[in-house]
Order: C-alpha cells, then sequence, then structure tokens
C-alpha cells in the first residue's frame, strides 16, 4: 500500500495513526512524513516524541542531504520490544518470540498432545517463554503481545475455543484470562493476548510470508483435519462465529455412507485427511497407522499410496471449486502435514479445480504448496499479534499511559 493510499484509510492522524507509516520499516524524515500526512511538522514531533517515548521508534543514518545539515530519519525499531507467538496444534507444540517485523529469534518445539488440556499446554507454552526470553537476555516486561493459534473452532472476540473436537477440556476455557495471570510483569499492564484457529493464523503467515501482494488468498490444511482461512481484500474472513472456512465438513459425493467425527456423514475430512486416508489404505491391507505412513509409501514410491492422495486431493478438488466460484481467490496454497505429498496431492486439486471451475475464475489462479510451510503458523499467530498489540487504537492507548 502506498503512503496516501494508507493515509487515506487511517484518517486524521494520532501517535498510534503515525507508526502506521513507519511499520514497514522504512526510515522517513519529518518533513516526508508531515508531507504525507498533511500535519505540521511541530505535530509530527509531537506525534514522534510519544511513539520515541515508547522506545518503538528511533533515528537512523542521516538521509542524503542537499546542502546545510542533513535531516535526521527515524523509523520502527524492531527489536525494541518482542512477540509471543505460539502454534498448538494436535500433536505439536510450537512456541517462538519474534520482534516487531515478526522474524523469529528464538523458539522451541515438541511433540505435545493438545488432548491434555488447556492448563498444561498453556503451562507449558508459559514455562517455554520464560526460557526463551531468558536465552534472549530479555524479560517478560518486554513482551507487547501474545499470537496464539488452537487448532479448532475459536470464537475470536473472546479467545475462547467453542466445542472443538479434538481438544477435550478446552471448551470455553478462558485463554488469554489465563495466559495474562500467567505471564504476569511487575509494574505492567496485562500482556495483550490475542488467540484464533490455527489456520487463520497459517494463512496471515503465508501471505505475509510468500505473497504479500494478493488481496485474495485461500490457505488450505490438510492434517488430521482439513481447514482453510480465508484472505479476501486483503483482510482475514472469520465470518459472523469465526467458523469461516471450516471446509473439512462439507459433504462430498465420495464421502456417502461414511461417518465424520463430527457427527455427520460423508464430509470430506471423514475422506481426504490424513487419517481417513491411511484408514482407507489399511482397508486394503496396507500397514498405515497414520497419514505420515502414508506419506513414507508416497516417498517410496508405493503406486497404491500415490493414487490415495491423488483421490483425496479430487475430493478436495471438488469443494474447492465451489470456493473458486464464491471467494474468487488469486492463490490457492496447500499446507499442513499431508501436503507434504506435494505434486501427488496438488495433482488431484488441479485436475478437478481447472476442469470444473469457470474460466474467468482460473485463468490467472495459481494452486501451489505452501511456500511457507513450517513457518506459516508462527509466523501468523505473530502477525495477528502485531496487527492488533500495534494498532492506532492501541498505541495510542499505550501512549497515554506513559
Amino acid at each position: 500500500m502506498s503512503d496516501a493510499a494508507r493515509t487515506s484509510v487511517l484518517g486524521s492522524t494520532g501517535a498510534g495513526d503515525l507508526f502506521q507509516l513507519l511499520r514497514d520499516g522504512r526510515p522517513r524524515t519529518r518533513a516526508e512524513l508531515a508531507a504525507i500526512t498533511g500535519l505540521a511538522r511541530s505535530t509530527i514531533g509531537l506525534r514522534l516524541d510519544a511513539l520515541t517515548s515508547l522506545g518503538l521508534v528511533g533515528p537512523v543514518a542521516d538521509a542524503i542531504s542537499t546542502g546545510g545539515r542533513p535531516p535526521s530519519r527515524v523509523a520502527l525499531l524492531p527489536s525494541a520490544r518482542v512477540v509471543l507467538a505460539a502454534d498448538l496444534g494436535a500433536s505439536h507444540a510450537h512456541v517462538a518470540i519474534t520482534d516487531l517485523m515478526g522474524a523469529e529469534l528464538a523458539s522451541h518445539t515438541e511433540h505435545l498432545e493438545i488432548s491434555l488440556g488447556p492448563e498444561a499446554v498453556l503451562g507449558w507454552m508459559v514455562e517455554h517463554t520464560d526460557a526463551l526470553l531468558e536465552r534472549l537476555g530479555k524479560t517478560r516486561a518486554d513482551l507487547i503481545a501474545a499470537g496464539i493459534g488452537l487448532p479448532g473452532p475459536v470464537e475470536f472476540s473472546t479467545g475462547r475455543p467453542v466445542n472443538p473436537p479434538i481438544m477435550p477440556g478446552w471448551d470455553a476455557f478462558d485463554v488469554p484470562r489465563w495466559v495474562k495471570r500467567h505471564t504476569e510483569s511487575p509494574g505492567r499492564s496485562p500482556l495483550p493476548v490475542y488467540v484464533d484457529n490455527d489456520v487463520n493464523i497459517m494463512a496471515l503467515g503465508e501471505r505475509t510470508h510468500s505473497w504479500p501482494d494478493v488481496d485474495h488468498l485461500f490457505f488450505l490444511k490438510v492434517a488430521t483435519g482439513i481447514g482453510s482461512g480465508i484472505i479476501s481484500a486483503g483482510q482475514l474472513q472469520r465470518g459472523a462465529q469465526g467458523i469461516a472456512g471450516d471446509i473439512g465438513h462439507i459433504p462430498v459425493a465420495r464421502g456417502a455412507g461414511i461417518f465424520c467425527r463430527c457427527g455427520n456423514e460423508g464430509c470430506l475430512e471423514a475422506i481426504a485427511s490424513g487419517p481417513a486416508i491411511a484408514a482407507a489404505m489399511r482397508r486394503d491391507g496396507h500397514d498405515t497407522a497414520s497419514g505420515s505412513d502414508v506419506l513414507d509409501l508416497v516417498r517410496s514410491g508405493d503406486l497404491d499410496a500415490v493414487r490415495a492422495v491423488r483421490q483425496a486431493g479430487r475430493d478436495i478438488g471438488e469443494v474447492l471449486t465451489t470456493c473458486v466460484s464464491l471467494i474468487n481467490p488469486s492463490v490457492i496454497a496447500l499446507g499442513g502435514s499431508m501436503a507434504d505429498a506435494g505434486e501427488h496431492l496438488l495433482a488431484g486439486v488441479r485436475e478437478v479445480v481447472y476442469s470444473r471451475s469457470m474460466p474467468l475464475a482460473t485463468e490467472h489462479l495459481t494452486i501451489v504448496q505452501s511456500r511457507a510451510a513450517d513457518s506459516a503458523a508462527i509466523l501468523g499467530a505473530s502477525m495477528l499479534a502485531i496487527h492488533y498489540a500495534l494498532s492506532p487504537e492501541a498505541l495510542d492507548t499505550l501512549a497515554a499511559a506513559n
């Protein structure tokens, strides 16, 4: 977005609004900021003083001068504060500390079952957050916000999981309140905590990492379950209750008579997720306990596994064809563990989407494996926290409190 366009969106410029101009990391002089915003240089100076007092911006190397004293430039200081980012999956947990541009500074990952319950899993997250901060020579006081992804439906306005099928004990648990209470820092306000569905944060991470100029992106995660994150007109779409993109429970033709863990029959997830593909291959005599076993067979060139994955791609493509007509994305990115099947899964998806969708919808449509891959979720969690913690409203409130 250009400076002029960004300013037209921002409207009247307070300290928080002015900061949005600097979030791209590009240094600017006070004169440039005054020209962009239309504010007096004295007003710009007051706004910058407020942001400098928060430690978020500071001077950088002098700009080129055309004579006289070189004008000084100011820019975002990415390392001024840090962000807690966490990707808590069905059977894995990844926690990281990032800077204000989303760059990962330190991280830790291990196998952890989400079914252990919220206090055990979130306790693990807090414990390793403290360890990572110590490794970086920082404390909880350096945290500006936390972003957390969970593998189930989340009511974004409250950060509470809602009837998550694979998360016993998590239903309606107040995740933000628990995390705030257990990350208290003397003399500081409670840590802002933002919680979302894991596929939504992966969509944010994928766009930030690989498609920053794409305003219409559809991210599909194929793993233990199937879900999607929708970015339209540059904004993540959550829907009325936060479950937009839950395409794993849309019925497909080949699913007739097959029951899903949600209680319904014929869901896409019941025939095309990792466990579903593994179960189908077991019925045909293969020793496939999980989706990872299927992937191992695909890598070894097993034709039955390749056919099974490609058929799953066709089933996914059946649902995506409808999504393409409804949303008209420019990019569909496939992530999650089963996306490691690569072209075998993609081939099935493309076969159906390109043959059944309207030509205008697919003329410039790109269907690819996620480029952000394993880093998508952590980057997305970080960007989620940064987006809200560094919003104009949040920064103006923070500046007023200081």
